[in-house]
């Protein structure tokens, strides 16, 4: 049996409602906010209002997983600590060496960066553990669309890539105590330069990622962790002021929240946002836009 194929074409109005959808969907997005100095994470919301989210032994990574339960590395009690949509925590992974960066690939797999062994270990959804690579000095990580593993090496000053089968390359180098890390939609890449006070950007020219970087945003003070939101914006740590801060993709920057940690050289530490589910409104938005495309075939 042949089935007909259904051709949609979206209309200039059907855009414009999917855009309203993307940003009904990112203005639900708080942002986590690991405090290593008073060992608490926070809840931030895009308005900047802030408040306890959990308690956590010195935490450095933070990371989301696909169900929404938030991974966080804990430095001083050398363990990873995973905090359920429900409220509760468990201990996921211990005995670990100053645990620093994680990241989930798109298996569901967990890479943590044990910064004082220099190993990173990759942890299976079910907690088992391998070593993926060791190196130098492990700091922040984020994976590329085709899987491959970036890692910045804070007192090397580099930054490395990791391909599946676990080919270690160097990427960048010459950097600035490079810190945070994290890929836009683009598929550019976005590095804390922290020393240099700088967030530079790596730009990919048709699926090929350039290891000179360019300033995307300079004065800065002491930028840690990076994330961003399903809208285009950065959030960064800046660690010597005790502020989070958002950065618009047109490079128009916003401090979000204020007074966070006591420390400015370990305050703010790590940052992660999940991915939310549709509001209301964007679903609303979403069924509207699908009415309009139907109405329009019709015609």
């Amino acid at each position: 049996m042949k089935y007909p194929i259904i051709t949609i074409k979206l209309t200039s109005s059907a855009i414009a409602i999917a855009s309203l959808v993307s940003a009904s969907i990112a203005s639900a997005q708080n942002i986590y906010v690991g405090d290593w100095d008073n060992s608490e994470i926070y809840q931030v919301t895009p308005g900047g209002s802030v408040s306890s989210y959990q308690g956590a032994t010195r935490p450095e990574g933070l990371a989301f997983d696909s169900s929404g339960d938030l991974f966080v590395s804990e430095s001083a009690a050398n363990q990873i600590e995973e905090f359920t949509t429900g409220g509760g925590s468990t201990t996921f992974a211990s005995g670990l060496d100053s645990p620093n960066g994680l990241a989930f690939n798109r298996s569901g797999d967990l890479f943590e960066a044990d910064h004082d062994s220099g190993t990173i270990y990759e942890f299976t959804p079910s907690g088992q553990q391998s070593t993926f690579v060791t190196l130098a000095d492990p700091n922040g990580m984020a994976f590329n669309t085709a899987g491959d593993l970036f890692v910045s090496d804070n007192y090397g000053s580099t930054i490395s890539e990791i391909t599946p089968g676990k080919t270690i390359s160097t990427f960048a180098t010459g950097l600035n105590a490079p810190s945070g890390l994290a890929f836009d939609a683009a598929g550019d890449l976005f590095e804390a330069d922290s020393t240099a006070g700088n967030i530079n950007e790596f730009i990919d020219h048709g699926g090929v990622l350039s290891s000179t970087p360019v300033v995307f945003k300079s004065d800065l003070s002491t930028p840690g962790a990076l994330a961003f939101d399903t809208a285009g914006n950065l959030y960064v740590t800046e660690q010597g002021d005790g502020e989070l801060a958002r950065i618009a993709p047109n490079g128009t920057i916003t401090v979000v929240a204020s007074g966070l940690g006591t420390d400015s050289s370990m305050a703010i530490s790590g940052i992660a946002l999940p991915v939310p589910e549709p509001s209301p409104a964007a679903l609303a938005a979403i069924g509207g836009a699908f009415m309009l495309l139907i109405r329009r075939r019709q015609k």
